[in-house]
């Protein structure tokens, strides 16, 4: 069932039930907690925090296919510079979401800090658009290629069947939801394993690179801005493909609430984070380039495996295996940090009341995990996949500029706000520009498919209504939508899930 919505307010955040005037009680605020309370923990240190951000940024590109950004170059040397401008774009981005996450000290991430800024509405249709549309298409694409490359060792000497990849596919993102609601614990430390994998896999191509360079295999990197001129359209296409390559910076602050320490934490994460992710991509890049050509590399249809053939012989086997490690860290990363913006969204009274309920032993959010699988199911067996992200590639952006507008309007609507951590207003003011960039370059590269997508993002305004704002609903609009006593108490039996 639905709550009334709370009113949205500045909180250092609890999962514990809105209060009489609308308000969140804060652990912090010297209220007591009831005995027996079910609440999530203070669980992710420092170290997972940075888990969790690189294991969710890394996936399979960087190892299969980092051409977009040379396609739309025309040139070696300033591909390299797209890389390393993209990543310090990202950082400023990621800066922006710490601070938010340092003042705003709720979990929830772009859904709890459009909600603070700029109300109920926008951060209804944030959620409306994630839960329906956006996660389950990208977490089954992302599982496609776990499912392809896991399976790639088996079947060297012809195609793979796509049924076989679909039901490994399965497999994995089930073998996730199960993880994700048995412990928060166990997932944050197959997280940190996961994310070891992937950057030994960057440091296999890195370090054969550097002994490149050494023997003075450099001949890729003379005239190295020599090349096909990049079009007007080149460019911009370029940057977008480098964002979308550091994207999931921002996933950490989707469980603030239980980060330990988070005015420090939270910062340290990203910075560290960041600063590893850009340099391991421009190096990997700088690796590859000792090696293999820019015309070979756009024809390559796995760049890390012809590197590792030219370079290590049968050890290139190898290279599948830390793949489709690498997807699976995306899939757990991404999992455990939505489920929290479901959680919280569900906790202001935004989705069905049994999301923003606790397991009673295992402390895990699990209404909120195990609703993804069936719609990410949905995604894989019937929905036309890319369609959908190209779809919505452009909501990611909008939202993200939202949230960083709404920075930049805290400061002047709050300016008594506690801000642990705090960045020059310039940062923010260049990457809500930067955000609002990709939004008009997804207009005009694919008109259609943004149109598309931003009228599927338009459908949460009449949702919100009838579903938030609507109060006096007939009885039996009410048992339709499952809003009865009955099917939530049997929900929660089944589950063993409190509020």
């Amino acid at each position: 069932m639905f709550r009334k919505a709370a009113l949205p307010t500045v909180s250092n955040g609890s999962y514990l039930q809105g209060q009489a005037n609308g308000k969140l009680s804060s652990m912090d605020s010297g209220q007591p907690v009831r005995e027996g309370k079910v609440v999530l923990k203070k669980k992710v240190t420092l170290l997972r925090g940075i888990s969790i951000i690189i294991g969710t940024i890394i996936g399979a590109g960087i190892f299969i296919s980092p051409k977009g950004i040379l396609k739309n170059t025309g040139s070696v040397g300033m591909s390299l510079t797209v890389w390393t401008v993209c990543g310090i774009l990202s950082l400023f981005g990621a800066l922006c979401y710490a601070e938010l996450g340092t003042c705003i000290k709720k979990s929830g991430g772009h859904y709890t800090y459009i909600l603070e800024a700029f109300g109920p509405l926008p951060a209804f249709v944030r959620v409306w658009v994630e839960l329906l549309i956006i996660r389950p298409a990208a977490t089954a694409v992302i599982s496609l290629a776990f499912g392809r490359y896991i399976l790639e060792p088996f079947f060297m000497q012809c195609e793979i069947p796509e049924l076989a990849i679909k039901l490994i596919t399965a497999v994995g993102i089930t073998l996730v939801m199960v993880l994700n609601s048995t412990s928060v614990s166990w997932s944050a430390r197959i997280q940190m394993f996961l994310t070891f994998c992937k950057l030994v896999a960057i440091l296999i191509i890195i370090v054969p690179g550097v002994i490149q360079l050494i023997k003075g295999e450099t001949e890729h990197f003379k005239n190295a801005f020599a090349g096909n001129d990049a079009s007007i359209m080149g460019l911009p296409l370029a940057f977008y493909s480098g964002m979308y390559a550091y994207s999931g910076w921002f996933y950490l602050n989707f469980v603030t609430e239980e980060v330990e320490n988070p005015e420090k934490n939270i910062p340290l994460a990203i910075c560290i984070s960041m600063i590893i992710v850009t340099v391991g991509y421009v190096l990997t890049n700088v690796a590859y380039f000792t090696t293999i050509s820019a015309g070979e590399l756009l024809l390559s249809k796995a760049v890390a495996v012809t590197f590792a053939e030219r370079l290590m012989g049968n050890f290139s086997l190898a290279v599948p295996v830390f793949v489709a490690l690498s997807c699976f860290g995306s899939m757990n990363g991404g999992v455990f940090a939505v489920s929290r913006m479901f959680f919280v969204a569900s906790r202001e009274g935004h989705l069905p009341e049994i999301l923003s309920m606790i397991h009673v032993r295992k402390h895990t959010p699990l209404p909120a995990v195990i609703v993804l699988h069936p719609l990410t199911m949905i995604m894989l067996f019937n929905g036309d996949l890319y369609s959908l992200l190209n779809f919505l590639s452009f909501a990611r952006w909008l939202f993200i500029g939202l949230v960083v507008a709404g920075l930049i309007y805290l400061r002047y609507k709050r300016p008594d706000m506690p801000r642990p951590f705090k960045v020059p207003l310039f940062i923010p003011a260049l990457f809500s520009f930067t955000c609002l960039f990709m939004v008009a370059l997804s207009l005009y590269s694919d008109p259609v498919n943004t149109g598309i997508g931003f009228a599927i993002t338009l459908t949460g305004i009449p949702a919100y209504y009838l579903f938030i704002v609507w109060d006096n609903k007939p009885k039996w609009f009410r048992k339709l939508l499952g809003k009865s006593w009955c099917g939530t108490s049997l929900l929660q039996e089944f589950l063993r899930a409190l509020p």
